[in-house]
């Protein structure tokens, strides 16, 4: 492959894969290999702690269960693919049985690199049955300069059960003097507590990333932010609680004993700085140990 093959006249010949003749039909260009991973798991309660019932995992999405102390068992997802460009697709359940607990975090914060074309797609389906608890946990998303993202989250939660729920952006690393000019990054959330829908959310950052969120009313030029999302026991108790570890960088809302909360920040490190205490008043446990500061 590469090499040019002498013709009769001394010239080289074309090159392997290139039309021989003028007004030849172009070869089509191969379709780059893409990044699909599958995942399912089920936990259930059984003999007073929460066990697996049933995994299912496929392509570059695998699950690990390190050893912790405590009734809420642990679940850390890795993606062997190294990251998301366009065209990658990753698709994930997971599902808490009655009064079974469970915690799912990521190995390593998710980097969406730049696409050439299209946009990377996560669909995340969680479910959490009757008096469960389960707490969605990945560390950030890490977008890059023309990075393209689509993500999907559905939660389905019986009337008695508790979650809480984070999902944080950084729009490059300052570290390393990166910044996002242009991007996607669309997420749509839909929760539902007893079948009934209690809170419908899209949020997208489209084009001039870096021009958009400049604006008071989106970032106001803060490159990093979170939303929290948490159903738990007297929630009035625990917003004034959040509200005092989240400070001047946000806010936190109780509707319908649904607590929201945003936290923004102007790099990834200062996040971490709120977020983990937030997620720790939230979640009446400790962090799970793979995040740091």
């Amino acid at each position: 492959m590469g090499h040019h093959a002498l013709m009769n006249d001394g010239n080289p010949g074309p090159v392997c894969g290139l039309a021989a003749a003028s007004g030849a039909e172009p070869v089509a260009p191969q379709r780059l290999q893409r990044a699909e991973g599958r995942l399912e798991l089920k936990v259930k309660l059984a003999d007073g702690r929460t066990r697996l019932a049933d995994l299912h995992q496929a392509g570059c999405l695998k699950l690990r269960f390190p050893r912790v102390a405590g009734v809420t068992s642990e679940a850390v997802l890795i993606n062997t693919s190294g990251g998301l460009t366009g065209g990658d697709r990753l698709d994930q359940g997971f599902a808490v049985g009655a009064g079974a607990s469970l915690s799912v975090t990521t190995q390593a914060c998710e980097r969406i690199y730049r696409a050439s074309s299209d946009e990377a797609r996560v669909t995340t389906r969680l479910r959490v049955g009757e008096g469960g608890f389960l707490a969605w946990l990945p560390q950030e998303t890490i977008l890059f300069d023309e990075g393209a993202l689509s993500r999907r989250l559905d939660l389905d939660a019986a009337t008695d059960a508790g979650f809480v729920i984070s999902e944080s952006v950084i729009l490059g690393r300052e570290m390393m003097g990166e910044d996002v000019a242009n991007g996607s990054f669309r997420e749509s959330w839909r929760i539902r507590v007893g079948g009934r829908l209690i809170f419908a959310e899209e949020t997208r950052l489209d084009g001039a990333i870096a021009e958009q969120t400049r604006a008071a009313a989106s970032l106001a030029g803060n490159r990093a932010f979170a939303t929290l999302v948490a159903r738990r026991e007297a929630p009035e108790t625990l917003i004034e609680d959040l509200r005092t570890v989240i400070g001047e960088a946000g806010g936190a809302s109780l509707v319908d004993g649904l607590i929201v909360a945003r936290i923004v920040a102007p790099s990834g490190y200062l996040l971490r700085r709120r977020l983990v205490p937030a997620i720790a008043a939230l979640a009446k446990t400790a962090v799970p140990r793979i995040w740091s500061l």
